[in-house]
């Protein structure tokens, strides 16, 4: 019998070997991006991809997000499948005119004649004490913008397959690259990686029976490390990474629920007005005679994001996940 050699790999590697994957199965995907080429990208997710197969397919652009994102609805009209990378978060802002003008609207536009295959690649959130404009959690802007796929990966797995089929899809997909896991580690062999198809299914990644702790991107580790320390106070959580936002897996988030009749929406973007806003209204209309007290969110506060040395306070950590918990038990017996 044959030996698979398996091997630790981070977020990082696992997404430049999709990347490398689909330019060689693929002739019509093209990466570009500021410093993707030369530099290989400010986290070198791109680093050797222009070595290997050339400055025009993957090729470095002027600082005008704009003009690159622009330049790609150009490309897929005309049949190529560009993969635009957006620095950091908040620096995509300026290309949102040409995301919600035309990349969202195009193949409704066509009535279908004319898909977008564009992937745009968001580097997103905080934990790495970046500075204004380099931690910010745009998702809900993307999960408001009819024509989108929004996808985010929690595991070096996830990152491979993800990407994958997001650049295969026909529809456009933002891509949401937790900057903090870039660095996380995983067995993985990139032999034998796995797609990960269709869009839209949610995974459960820790079985429980008390609450369900719904999370995706880099609250995924967070709620895990929550599910665990849980124990001691004698709750066994259940951990949902959605891995994508649009389209959501109703069907996997509301049988959790149904299991354990408490739910709790954790993520880093702000409360007001977030994802956690939609998805505990859509948990609600589905899997409201099973609750047994209101769905609870553990978000970001609703403010800019603060100065590095006060991200941790921001950020959604084990204590305000198991405070929150505690308030559905009280809710549950009173």
């Amino acid at each position: 019998m044959t030996t698979v050699a398996v091997k630790p790999a981070t977020m990082g590697q696992a997404l430049g070997r999709a990347l490398r994957d689909a330019l060689a199965d693929d002739p019509t995907v093209h990466v570009m991006g500021e410093d993707v080429g030369t530099l290989g990208g400010v986290f070198r997710v791109t680093d050797g991809l222009a070595e290997e197969f050339g400055d025009d397919r993957c090729t470095d652009t002027p600082l005008a997000e704009a003009g690159i994102l622009g330049t790609a609805v150009g490309m897929a009209m005309y049949g190529l499948r560009p993969v635009v990378e957006m620095q950091f978060d908040a620096f995509a802002y300026p290309a949102f005119e040409q995301l919600i003008s035309h990349v969202a609207r195009m193949r409704n536009r066509t009535r279908g004649a004319m898909p977008m295959p564009i992937t745009i690649r968001v580097p997103y959130g905080g934990g790495i004490g970046g500075v204004e404009h380099h931690s910010d959690s745009s998702e809900a802007y993307y999960m408001a913008t009819p024509g989108l796929h929004v996808v985010t990966p929690a595991t070096v797995a996830d990152a491979y397959g993800l990407l994958r089929a997001s650049i295969a899809s026909d529809d456009p997909v933002v891509f949401l690259e937790p900057k903090r896991l870039y660095w996380s580690k995983a067995e993985w062999n990139p032999d034998t990686p796995e797609t990960v198809e269709p869009l839209g299914k949610a995974v459960v990644r820790r079985t429980g029976r008390s609450a369900s702790l719904i999370t995706y991107g880099p609250s995924v580790p967070v709620c895990l490390e929550a599910a665990e320390a849980a124990r001691a106070e004698g709750w066994d959580l259940e951990v949902v990474d959605l891995r994508s936002l649009v389209p959501f897996d109703d069907e996997t988030v509301a049988a959790s629920v149904r299991r354990t009749g408490r739910a709790v929406v954790v993520h880093e973007a702000t409360g007001f007005g977030g994802p956690g806003a939609e998805i505990a209204a859509r948990i609600t209309e589905r899997c409201f005679h099973h609750l047994e007290a209101p769905v609870l969110r553990v978000a970001g506060f609703d403010i800019p994001y603060p100065p590095p040395m006060l991200e941790r306070h921001h950020l959604p950590g084990v204590d305000r996940i198991l405070d929150a918990v505690a308030r559905l038990q009280w809710e549950a017996e009173n």
